[in-house]
């Protein structure tokens, strides 16, 4: 069975380094295009009855469309891709990063095939790297309206409260959208979301007759330190780990993945 390291180091060879910037700068160069000649951006979205015509192109272009909006919220969106983008690259690594986004773009070029006619951006890919990075770092602020800080977490609870709001409203079109939206988060967090949530429902039975205080919610398996110790403290579960084990910020990626085989 090949793990997570095996399909890194067999795919290590075709990871782009830097991605993150590769597609900014396209979207940069797409929409200097795009000034001079609006109807030029109708050409890059991807539309998969005309991929069949042999506009093949467009699997690959709409990973370069600038966001529509005005351009001064324009650079603030690319800064913060940028930003996001840049530290999921450093977090795994650019092979990991690459395979992150692969995974939405296979997802979303499976879902335009699913749904002939239907124009296809890089919106949601740009929404997972958003959610991604909200998960790694949730207490991370950003500047709402350039002004009120608000920290990243309750933005992505948001943005997960809206894509179910239009699953359950939606066309079955958008359902593949918003599911090819979130795939490759629940195919790189998963596993850790089932871990954190099993572990929130576990009940604590302290012994009868005895009072004793709650325990802790996480503590890193490596230096012992808890929530309640270090109240500033990021933890996160290792998936690699059989079970997921509990890590602090910066155990995460310095530990010998644990193997404990049932009985």
């Amino acid at each position: 069975m090949k793990t997570a390291f095996d399909i890194e180091t067999r795919f290590a060879r075709y990871a782009v380094p830097r991605l993150t910037l590769l597609l900014l700068l396209g979207q940069v160069l797409f929409f200097a295009a795009g000034a001079f000649n609006p109807d030029s951006l109708a050409y890059m979205v991807l539309d998969s009855s005309l991929v069949r015509q042999g506009e093949i192109w467009r699997l690959v272009t709409f990973l370069f469309l600038p966001p529509r909006t005005h351009p001064l919220f324009l650079l603030f969106a690319w800064y913060l891709f940028y930003l996001m983008g840049t530290a999921l690259e450093t977090h795994w690594g650019h092979v990991r990063y690459n395979l992150f986004i692969f995974l939405g773009w296979s997802l979303t070029a499976a879902v335009s095939f699913l749904s002939p006619g239907r124009a296809m951006t890089n919106a949601f890919l740009g929404g997972s790297v958003f959610l991604a990075f909200a998960w790694l770092y949730p207490d991370f602020q950003i500047l709402l309206f350039f002004i009120v800080p608000v920290p990243i977490k309750w933005l992505a609870l948001l943005t997960w409260i809206g894509y179910g709001y239009h699953f359950v409203v939606s066309h079955w079109s958008e359902r593949l959208a918003i599911l090819a939206a979130v795939g490759n988060f629940l195919l790189f967090f998963g596993s850790d979301l089932l871990a954190r949530l099993r572990n929130a429902l576990r009940p604590t039975r302290p012994l009868p007759g005895v009072s004793s205080p709650s325990l802790p919610r996480h503590r890193c398996r490596r230096c012992g330190i808890t929530e309640r110790s270090h109240p500033e403290m990021d933890f996160r579960y290792c998936t690699d780990c059989h079970p997921p084990q509990c890590y602090c910020r910066d155990h995460l990626d310095q530990h010998e993945h644990v193997n404990e085989k049932p009985d």
